[in-house]
């Protein structure tokens, strides 16, 4: 059974690791910046060495082509992730995907193998979504959610702007995004989760992906004095602000969903000042799109019912909304066939982090591949996939791989 170069595969995820590490090891990518720069010039190397056809679209979306004369006019397979990086990131979020891609491309290739249809690995712009909004911005511009000329404009939370940077860093691209239409896509990707870690399962068929729904709401009370003002005087933002977020807790625990209180902020901010103002986002994610608008309306109605009880006022901003992507069943009984092939124990999942598959999903039959993640770590240095988890991935990848693709000895 053919298998991939395991030591090259590890060796270039340590590789790829180590750029972006600043003086005290923190490895930090962000889209279009200096050092994701040099991270995509050395995946473009490493295209280039396996024989690839590299072409950069004008979102700065960058592909490595395997076709050839007899099967250049089929629709290709088309597989890969993402390179850029969360501030302090691990090193294998992204990375194993893209890659994996370029490791099986170039086993087959090395092995002498043909394809019945194009191969094409894709690293997509801007997946986190840290430096410029949103995220999974590359795939979602290239399954034509956005239009790419509005995207470029985009302001980064440094004031820059994307084109100007894609261009500035030598990204950017001359083709159409979408110029390819890939009869499937495949994504390889860690969990980021600790469901398989827990379980002992060697190998993830992602047959879903979670809704997810952001918002960012605005609670206005009345600033005054923390030592003279009764407690049933108060009209105090930042009450109104952890009721909501003891809510959103038991809200989830019904529907069988998530929710995140990740940013809050208070003004003034003093020790001694009841909060005038709370500023918080909520994160609100399930796998059943009638769930997860049944809780977005149940919280809809708390406000109004805080802002009755507590006497406070709050709005919300929407700020991302994607319902749940179902994966094609066929692709994940592949995956599931292929892993049990080499003797790989599976089980079948729902991804809880936004990938680029979900977009790609938009244009074609998708479906992803996890590796466990160890203690369910990531978007942390200490993200960690053994070695062995990776390499086994990677195989699966490979067998799923050559079979939509049609790959055969010569």
């Amino acid at each position: 059974m053919l298998s991939v170069n395991g030591a090259r595969l590890l060796e270039r995820i340590n590789e790829l690791g180590a750029i972006g590490k600043d003086e005290e090891g923190r490895r930090t990518r962000l889209a279009a910046s200096d050092t994701e720069k040099q991270g995509r010039d050395k995946v473009v190397s490493w295209m280039k060495d396996a024989g690839l056809k590299v072409v950069v679209d004008r979102i700065g979306n960058i592909f490595g082509i395997w076709e050839t004369e007899e099967n250049k006019d089929k629709k290709p397979l088309m597989v890969g992730s993402h390179i850029d990086t969360v501030i302090n990131a691990g090193q294998y979020d992204g990375c194993l995907g893209v890659i994996g891609g370029i490791e099986v491309i170039k086993t087959l290739k090395d092995a002498g193998y043909q394809s019945e249809r194009p191969i094409v690995v894709g690293a997509f712009t801007n997946e986190e979504g840290v430096r410029y909004s949103p995220d999974m911005m590359g795939s979602l511009v290239y399954a034509g959610g956005l239009p790419v000329d509005e995207v470029l404009k985009t302001v980064g939370t440094d004031g820059t702007i994307l084109g100007e940077e894609l261009k500035r860093i030598g990204y950017e691209g001359t083709v159409e995004p979408g110029f390819l239409q890939p009869e499937a896509f495949v994504e390889l990707h860690i969990e980021q989760g600790p469901i398989m870690d827990v379980e002992g399962v060697k190998i993830g068929a992602v047959e879903n992906l979670q809704g997810i729904h952001w918002q960012r709401v605005t609670i206005e009370g009345v600033a005054n004095h923390a030592g003279t003002t009764p407690t049933n005087l108060r009209v105090d933002a930042g009450l109104a602000a952890a009721k909501i977020n003891v809510f959103l807790r038991e809200l989830v625990k019904k529907s069988g969903g998530v929710a995140t209180v990740g940013c809050i902020e208070h003004e003034p901010n003093a020790i001694n000042v009841i909060p005038s103002k709370a500023i918080m986002t909520v994160d609100l994610r399930n796998p059943n799109k009638e769930k997860l608008d049944a809780d977005e309306k149940t919280l809809a109605a708390y406000f109004k019912e805080l802002e009755e009880t507590d006497h406070v006022k709050i709005s919300s901003e929407r700020l991302t909304e994607f319902d749940p992507v179902p994966f094609d069943e066929g692709i994940v009984k592949k995956i599931e066939a292929a892993a049990a092939a080499r003797g790989l124990n599976t089980r079948r999942m729902t991804s809880g982090a936004g990938q680029d598959a979900q977009m790609m999903a938009r244009i074609c039959p998708t479906a992803m591949i996890f590796v466990p993640s160890i203690k369910g770590i990531s978007h942390n240095p200490k993200e960690y996939t053994p070695d062995e988890d990776c390499v086994a991935g990677a195989n699966v990848f490979l067998d799923v791989v050559s079979e939509m693709a049609g790959v055969q000895q010569k």
